[in-house]
C-alpha cells in the first residue's frame, strides 16, 4: 500500500503547485482553492478504491482467510490517506511553499518546462491526432480489450505459486505393504546415502516408520539445501566474491530449488521397490493434505476403483505434466482370512463367539486376562496374553489352536476352518457414503495446476468409466476453482459499487461508464505481464489485478473531473478536453511513478518465498505502465464520443417535443360558402 496511500497527497500537492505557478496565487490561497477544486476527484478516487478491497475481505473458503486482513488494512489505510490529503497536505503546502522559489521570472512562469515540456508537447500532439481519428482509436481499444481472451488462455493457472524457493523440501517414501520396520529403516539408510551425495544438499533428517498415522512401510525425509543467497546470482553475492578476489564465483553453481527437486527425483528412480515423492516445503494443508494435485475417483466397487486408479496413475507417466503420482488405495496389504465351515462347526458344537474370542486373545492379545501386583512399587498392571511373534504370524500354527465346544471338549480349529493369506486394501476412504480413491502428485516444471487437472479429466474421459463412477477434485484444485469464481463475483461487486459512487458524485450515468472503461483496458496488459515474465495466474496475482483495478481508474477520474470543470467555466468542449488532459498529465505521471517505485522492491526482491510476493508487483507494474498511454488517449476520446451521442439524443428529444408557435389556418366549406377559421395552438 506504500505506493497507493500517497496518491491523494500527490494529486492535492500538484494542484496547489499548479495554482501557485500558473495562476500566480499565494500559497495560502492556492492551498484553499486548489484543494476545493480537486476535492471531488480525490474523494471519488478514494471511495472507489475502498469499495474494491471491501468485497475481497468477505470472500469465503480458504482464500477469504488469506485476504481478510489485507482487505481491511488496505481500506483503513486508504481512508486515512484521504484525511491526510485534505488536512495535513494543504496545511504544509500553505506554510512551506514559497512563491518566489517556484518561478524566478515571468519567462519561467510556465510549469511546462525542461524535460516535462517535451513530454507535454508529445502528449498534446498524440491527443490531438487521436481526437481527429476517434473511431480508429475506439476500434483499437475494442481490439485490445478482446485480446484478453487469448492472453487468458496463454497464462497458466494455479492456486498458489509452486516455484517458491525456500531452500528446503520433503521426500515421501512408501514401500510395499507388509514391509517390516527394520527393512524400511535399512532401505532408508541407502536412500539417505544417495541424497547426501547430491550436490547442494546440506542437511537431512529422516524418519522411518512414517509417524503415528502412517504404516511402518512409510518414511519421511526433510532436506535442507544451500541457502538461496549462496546459490543464485545477486549483487550482494557478486560483491562478496569480488572482495575475495573471485568475482567469477558469483556466476557459478546457480540452481533453483525446483531444479534440485528434479535432480532428487532422478536419483530416487533407482529404488524401484519404493514409491518416492518430492514436495516443496511451503505446502499448505488445504482440505486434502500437502499435495498440489488431489484427484478423486468415486464408485461402489473397491476392486474396480483400485484398477481404474492404477490405470490413471500409469497414464500420468505419459502425460508429462504430473510427477510423483501415487494413489491412496492399494490392494497389496497381506491379510490372513478365515473361512468357516458353519455346518461342521454346528455339528462339533462350536460357538462362533468362542472362536472369535480365542483368535482375538491369541493373535491380537487385546484382552485383560489377569492383574499383576508389584509390591516393590505398590502398583497393579494389566496382564495380556497372546502367542509369540513366530507362532501368531504362522497360519499353520494358528490353525492348531483349540476352542471349547458346548459339551466342554476342545476342538482344533483346522477341523472346521481354513486359513489363507490374501492381499487386500490397506485403507478404505469414504465420502458422502461412497468409496473413493485419490490420485495425488505434483505439477511438473513448465506446467501449472490447471493444466494438470485438465489432462487428468481428459484421461478419465478416455477411460469411459461405467455408470456410478464419478470424479472430483479436493485440496488446492478445489480452492483454485472456488477462488476464481469468488474473485469474479468480487470484481463484479466492485464495479457495481464504483459505478454507484461515481454516479452519485457526478450526478451522471455516462461519466462513470467512461471512467470504468479503463478497467477492461488494463486486463490485457496485466495478463501480458504475467505471460512475459513466466508467472502464473494465482491467488496473489489475482489480488494484484484487483489492486490494478483500483489504480487505473484513478487516472480517468482526474481527467474527466477536470474536463467537466473547465466546460462549466465556459470553455468549448474540444479546448476543455485538450487543456484538461494536459493539466492532469503531471499528477497522473507522478502517481504512476510513485506506485511503480513502491512495487519495485517486491518485483526485484530476492530471498526465501519472494516468488509469492513478486506476482502482485508484476501485475501492477506491468498493467499500470503499459496501459497508461492507452488510458490517457482513450478516456478523452470516449468522453467526446459519448458527449456527442448525448447531444444528439437531447437534440432529437427537443425536436420531438416543442410548442407550435405559428397558428395554422383551416378552410371549411359550409353550404358552398368558404369560411376561414383559425385553430388553437397545441403541442405536437
Amino acid at each position: 500500500m506504500v505506493g497507493i496511500v500517497i496518491d491523494d497527497a500527490i494529486v492535492v500537492l500538484e494542484n496547489i503547485f499548479r495554482f501557485v505557478e500558473e495562476k500566480k496565487r499565494t500559497p495560502f490561497d492556492a492551498a484553499k482553492e486548489a484543494t476545493k477544486e480537486i476535492g471531488l476527484a480525490v474523494l471519488a478516487t478514494t471511495l472507489s478504491l475502498v469499495v474494491i478491497f471491501v468485497p475481497v475481505s468477505f470472500m469465503s473458503s480458504i482464500s477469504g482467510r488469506f485476504l481478510f486482513q489485507f482487505g481491511i488494512t488496505a481500506a483503513v489505510a486508504i481512508m486515512v490517506s484521504l484525511f491526510v490529503s485534505f488536512s495535513l497536505t494543504p496545511m504544509m503546502s500553505a506554510r512551506l511553499l514559497r512563491k518566489e522559489d517556484l518561478h524566478e521570472s515571468e519567462s519561467q512562469a510556465n510549469s511546462r518546462r525542461g524535460f516535462y515540456r517535451l513530454i507535454d508537447s508529445s502528449y498534446s500532439w498524440i491527443l490531438a491526432l487521436a481526437m481527429r481519428h476517434r473511431f480508429i482509436v475506439s476500434l483499437l481499444a475494442i481490439i485490445i480489450i478482446f485480446t484478453s481472451v487469448p492472453l487468458y488462455r496463454l497464462v497458466k493457472q494455479e492456486y498458489l505459486p509452486t516455484d517458491v524457493d525456500e531452500s528446503e523440501f520433503d521426500v515421501l517414501i512408501s514401500g510395499p505393504e507388509g514391509m517390516s520396520l527394520g527393512a524400511t529403516n535399512q532401505a532408508l539408510h541407502e536412500i539417505e546415502k544417495e541424497l547426501r551425495a547430491t550436490p547442494g544438499v546440506e542437511l537431512i533428517l529422516a524418519t522411518a516408520g512414517g509417524g503415528f498415522f502412517s504404516g511402518v512401510n512409510q518414511s519421511f525425509i526433510y532436506v535442507r539445501i544451500t541457502p538461496i543467497e549462496k546459490r543464485t546470482f545477486s549483487l550482494s553475492r557478486l560483491w562478496q566474491a569480488t572482495l575475495q578476489g573471485k568475482p567469477g564465483d558469483a556466476f557459478r553453481g546457480n540452481f533453483s530449488q525446483r531444479e534440485m527437486m528434479q535432480e532428487v527425483r532422478k536419483r530416487l528412480k533407482k529404488f524401484t521397490d519404493f514409491r518416492c515423492g518430492v514436495r516443496g516445503g511451503n505446502a499448505f494443508n488445504i482440505g486434502g493434505g500437502f499435495f498440489e494435485i488431489d484427484f478423486v475417483l468415486r464408485g461402489p466397487d473397491i476392486v474396480a476403483l483400485a484398477s481404474y486408479a492404477e490405470q490413471l496413475r500409469k497414464k500420468t507417466q505419459q502425460l508429462g505434466c504430473i510427477v510423483d503420482a501415487d494413489i491412496t488405495l492399494r490392494l497389496d496389504k497381506p491379510e490372513t482370512q478365515i473361512e468357516i465351515d458353519r455346518a461342521r462347526a454346528a455339528d462339533l458344537g462350536v460357538d462362533l463367539n468362542d472362536l472369535s474370542s480365542a483368535l482375538r486373545i491369541m493373535v491380537g492379545g487385546d484382552q485383560e486376562v489377569s492383574r499383576f501386583h508389584d509390591p516393590s512399587v505398590n502398583e497393579d498392571y494389566d496382564v495380556q496374553l497372546r502367542l509369540i511373534e513366530g507362532d501368531r504370524n504362522d497360519p499353520s500354527k494358528v490353525s492348531r489352536l483349540f476352542v471349547p465346544a458346548r459339551d466342554g471338549k476342545l476342538v482344533r480349529l483346522d477341523n472346521f476352518v481354513k486359513l489363507k493369506t490374501v492381499k487386500t486394501a490397506s485403507r478404505i476412504d469414504r465420502l458422502d457414503r461412497q468409496r473413493q480413491v485419490s490420485l495425488r502428485g505434483a505439477t511438473a516444471p513448465g506446467y501449472a495446476l490447471a493444466d494438470s487437472l485438465q489432462a487428468l479429466r481428459d484421461a478419465v474421459a478416455e477411460m469411459n468409466l461405467p455408470k456410478g463412477y464419478t470424479t472430483t477434485v479436493v485440496g488446492r484444485a478445489r480452492e483454485l476453482e472456488r477462488t476464481f469464481n469468488e474473485f469474479l463475483w468480487a470484481f463484479l461487486l466492485s464495479v457495481v459499487f464504483m459505478y454507484m459512487i461515481l454516479a452519485s458524485q457526478y450526478e451522471s450515468l455516462v461519466h462513470p461508464f467512461t471512467i470504468l472503461l479503463s478497467l477492461p483496458l488494463s486486463v490485457p496488459f496485466a495478463l501480458l505481464s504475467l505471460w512475459a515474465t513466466g508467472n502464473t495466474l494465482n491467488l496473489f496475482s489475482a489480488l494484484g489485478i484487483l489492486v490494478l483495478f483500483g489504480v487505473v481508474k484513478k487516472n480517468s477520474i482526474l481527467q474527466i473531473d477536470h474536463m467537466n470543470k473547465l466546460r462549466e467555466g465556459g470553455m468549448e468542449k474540444l479546448a476543455a478536453i485538450m487543456q484538461g488532459n494536459r493539466d492532469r498529465l503531471r499528477p497522473i505521471l507522478m502517481t504512476t511513478l510513485a506506485l511503480v517505485a513502491g512495487m519495485l522492491p517486491l518485483a526485484v526482491g530476492a530471498g526465501p518465498g519472494s516468488e509469492e510476493r513478486r506476482a502482485i508487483a508484476i501485475v501492477v507494474i506491468g498493467g499500470q505502465t503499459l496501459s497508461l498511454l492507452l488510458t490517457l488517449i482513450v478516456t478523452p476520446v470516449v468522453y467526446s464520443l459519448l458527449d456527442d451521442v448525448g447531444e444528439l439524443l437531447r437534440k432529437k428529444k427537443r425536436q420531438g417535443v416543442e410548442i407550435v408557435e405559428k397558428t395554422p389556418e383551416f378552410n371549411l366549406i359550409d353550404s358552398g360558402k368558404a369560411v376561414s377559421v383559425k385553430a388553437a395552438g397545441r403541442r405536437e
